[in-house]
């Protein structure tokens, strides 16, 4: 018998009590939240055993409360916990080129699953690489533990190798920052940087001075059940009503998804149908609604469409559901009622007219429910017309003859090729630009990408760690020349664990957003050209596939080869660092 967590809740399911989890039906939810089944994790079995090491309840403690993967380079700080993951049999250790690249793969896997991973690095230079990927997983809030190695209790504040504050290094950026003094008090610590991570959507850091990893521990595992209450926040019935009743006021309302809106997704479309409204995403909500639904307008936004930003701009009700609004994201004077799990987002850039505390899986249904359905033929008629002048312009500016290939036409292959059910792992930069507005997600298509933090080179490491979570579903890797050129070692971690992650390289030989901005703002293009390797060679040297593109016709064997390769491939694409719009 096993227990499973709602990773959107926190709701515990007992095998032992409910039944057996694997035959509850697929479109099963969950009792508290209304998540789908698909929301829970597999909770790790707690050791009793005698003998036991710091490090040994460290990484059992993890398993207990779900944690499954641990990302890291084997370090002299670190020997202790590394060996306690060698034994134990629900936790798996994936050996990264880079402490950043683990950082990145942990945000990634917190991202996509709600659940916790780890980042594992020595001291010193180990812990500060692992900034960036901890920076973007605490301003995108997804659930991560770092842990680093130290060293011996007894040197520290001595100036020892490889000694620095790492307590004050992950203050600024830690929701919990702890370190293990006293043996004892390990299934606590380790519980309460989980219970942080998981509640507060952020960042955990614990440091393990090198002598305590192996010190004898005789605390209990916590188990998860008992230690985090479900949290079920659910809009009072009466708002429900007026948020109705607003809705229902409305002649031309647009709904806006943000991620948020991703537990709630067939909610949102059934919503649009029966209220006659057009639906818009943000950037980060990309893919919560099929791309290709009559209602879809494109995102909104400056990577957005000019259907969207004419149907937000003349909406007189703006519904948005999860959606913590960038600076990427303006929105027009007007009526806004506004849906969020977290009340700090509700009119945190424009005002609201209402305001909705509550999950999206549960509030969203509600209002179902309570709306009157409305047909409104004209509206709907204006944003099918919106719909189609848009996707009409996209199709003029494919042009598959074009030499160097354009980005345009490498999306719409890539539309045409990924399986609507893949994991598509993003980069920051041009190649990005061109997917936001270019490319249509469909059927259950999942986006992954760095959100407020934008750290180029994200693109890889959360492409394995999507392939790791999902080795049945097919990921691809969208990214560019520079971004790839970060990161490019990670693709021997691919390698090294048979993961058939697909990279596709839009390789215009420079950073080509930032040549724009340069020309845009009046400045020369400089320091902008890349003097880059053969990157489908380097994928040959690493013991993967690479294939080169540099003429348009070839383009589309060359995606079909890649995604019909049993193994990790980079597809090198040459494109034009001028083509930009």
């Amino acid at each position: 018998m096993a227990d499973f967590r709602c990773t959107v809740c926190n709701y515990i399911f007992h095998e032992e009590n409910e039944g057996e989890f694997d035959s509850l039906p697929v479109e099963w939810r969950c009792p508290v939240c209304n998540a789908p089944k698909d929301a829970f994790v597999r909770l790790g079995s707690r050791s009793m055993g005698t003998g036991r090491t710091v490090s040994d309840v460290f990484i059992e403690q993890l398993a207990a409360w779900g944690v499954r993967y641990v990302f890291g380079i084997p370090g002299t700080s670190t020997l202790g916990l590394v060996d306690a993951i060698r034994r134990n049999s629900d936790v798996r250790y994936i050996q990264v080129r880079h402490e950043a690249a683990a950082a990145f793969m942990a945000s990634a896997y917190g991202k996509l699953t709600g659940n916790p991973a780890v980042c594992l690095a020595v001291a010193g230079p180990g812990a500060s690489n692992l900034i960036t990927g901890l920076l973007d997983a605490a301003l995108d809030r997804a659930p991560v533990i770092a842990v680093t190695g130290q060293v011996e209790t007894y040197r520290i504040g001595t100036g020892a190798s490889q000694e620095i504050d790492q307590h004050s290094l992950f203050e600024s950026l830690t929701v919990y920052n702890m370190t293990i003094i006293s043996p004892d008090e390990t299934p606590e610590i380790v519980g309460e940087a989980l219970k942080h991570a998981i509640i507060e959507r952020g960042v955990s850091h614990i440091d393990v001075p090198r002598d305590v990893q192996t010190m004898e521990c005789t605390a209990e595992v916590r188990p998860l059940a008992g230690s985090i209450a479900p949290v079920s926040v659910t809009v009072p019935r009466h708002q429900l009503k007026d948020a109705a009743s607003l809705i229902d006021s409305a002649e031309r309302p647009i709904i806006i998804a943000g991620f948020g809106a991703l537990e709630a997704a067939e909610s949102v479309v059934e919503l649009a149908e029966r209220i006659g409204a057009g639906i818009v995403t943000t950037f980060r909500g990309k893919g919560v609604v099929d791309n290709h639904h009559p209602l879809y307008l494109g995102c909104h936004g400056s990577l957005g469409s000019t259907a969207a930003a004419e149907a937000v701009r003349k909406a007189d009700l703006l519904i948005v559901i999860g959606s913590s609004f960038s600076d990427l994201t303006q929105l027009p004077p007007g009526r806004i009622l506004q849906i969020d799990i977290d009340p700090l987002m509700i009119a945190r850039r424009h005002p609201v007219e209402m305001g909705l505390e509550g999950r999206s899986s549960h509030t969203v249904p509600e209002l179902l429910s309570m709306t009157r359905e409305r047909r409104r033929e004209s509206y709907r008629a204006e944003l099918r017309e919106l719909r189609a002048r848009w996707l009409d312009l996209l199709e003029s500016e494919i042009d598959p003859s074009s030499r160097p290939i354009r980005p345009q036409y490498i999306m719409a292959v890539l539309n045409d090729l990924l399986d609507q059910g893949a994991v598509i792992a993003l980069d920051v930069g041009e190649n990005g630009w061109w997917f936001g507005r270019n490319f249509q997600m469909r059927g259950t298509q999942r986006l992954i990408f760095s959100g407020y933090l934008g750290s180029m080179g994200f693109g890889l490491p959360a492409a394995i760690a999507a392939q790791l979570e999902f080795p049945d579903r097919e990921v691809a890797c969208i990214t560019g020349d520079g971004g790839f050129s970060m990161v490019m070692a990670e693709f021997l971690t691919a390698v090294k664990y048979h993961l058939p992650v697909r990279v596709f390289i839009l390789n215009n030989r420079s950073l080509g957003m930032i040549m724009q901005e340069q020309l845009v703002e009046g400045f020369p293009a400089w320091q902008t050209e890349l003097q880059n390797c053969d990157f489908a060679g380097f994928a040959e040297n690493c013991g993967g596939r690479g294939i080169r593109v540099t003429e348009p016709d070839k383009l589309e064997d060359a995606v079909s080869d890649a995604l019909g390769t049993d193994g990790p491939v980079v597809v090198d694409i040459e494109t034009d660092p001028r083509r930009f719009i």
